[in-house]
């Protein structure tokens, strides 16, 4: 009864070692994930910490080099700004007012990925390029009346009165190319990863505001982005 045991279980053991070298010998790879995005150099003096969700196919050309493309989608965070607001354009002394920034990033990237081919934990590393779009909205708070109502389908009766509003003074977006390099372990289906964005954004021409403000540059810079994604999820 022991040997029927030992041999059973050598048998699954076996089985397993199979099941896991044909995986890693598939020719074409999908991976779902997801984590962290922070932005890196002057965005973050601009834009908040995010997170990220990829989904992404990788074919094999060879076990050890393949070809990987992404779609991710990054929701990055507010970040405030504190300006003098003037009741007119020519007068002194103005009051302190949050002005808030936050922007979504998507983009689609194409990437050569080297990689181990087998073992329990598989490091790789990949380089690629992409497009990427980033849309932007600026807002900062107010204040409007809203009259008294109820709605059943809402839960709420209101009885009216002042409330806070949120006044979307700019949007704006864009879309640019990008390239994105890094690597990450595989250990079996699961995956980590970290990846690097750069962005060649578009250039802002000079401003000749009415009223200048403390504080704020207007010469002519370009609007290129630096990220630093984390990512943790399967791929098989």
């Amino acid at each position: 009864m022991r040997y029927r045991v030992t041999g059973a279980l050598l048998a699954l053991f076996v089985a397993g070692l199979a099941a896991d070298a044909q995986a890693q010998e598939k020719k074409v790879l999908f991976s779902i994930g997801g984590g962290f995005t922070a932005p890196n150099s002057e965005v973050r003096d601009h834009l908040g910490d995010g997170y990220n969700f990829n989904i992404g196919l990788q074919v094999n050309l060879t076990p050890v080099v393949g070809i990987e493309g992404l779609y991710g989608f990054n929701g990055l965070g507010d970040k405030d700004l504190t300006f003098d607001v003037f009741p007119q354009p020519i007068e002194s002394g103005g009051i302190p007012t949050t002005v808030s920034a936050g922007m979504n990033m998507q983009y689609g990237t194409v990437s050569l990925v080297f990689q181990q081919p087998d073992g329990n934990v598989r490091p790789y590393g990949l380089v690629g390029m992409g497009v990427y779009y980033r849309p932007v909205e600026v807002t900062t708070p107010g204040v409007g009346w809203v009259p008294g109502y109820c709605d059943p389908w809402w839960y709420v009766c209101y009885p009216g009165g002042w409330v806070e509003t949120e006044n979307v003074i700019g949007e704006r977006s864009s879309t640019d190319f990008g390239m994105g390099f890094g690597g990450g372990l595989n250990f079996g289906s699961f995956y980590a990863e970290l990846r690097y964005h750069y962005i060649w954004g578009p250039e802002a021409a000079p401003l000749q505001p009415t009223q200048p403000i403390a504080g704020v540059e207007v010469d002519s810079r370009n609007a290129n982005g630096q990220f630093l994604i984390t990512t943790f999820g399967f791929r098989f």
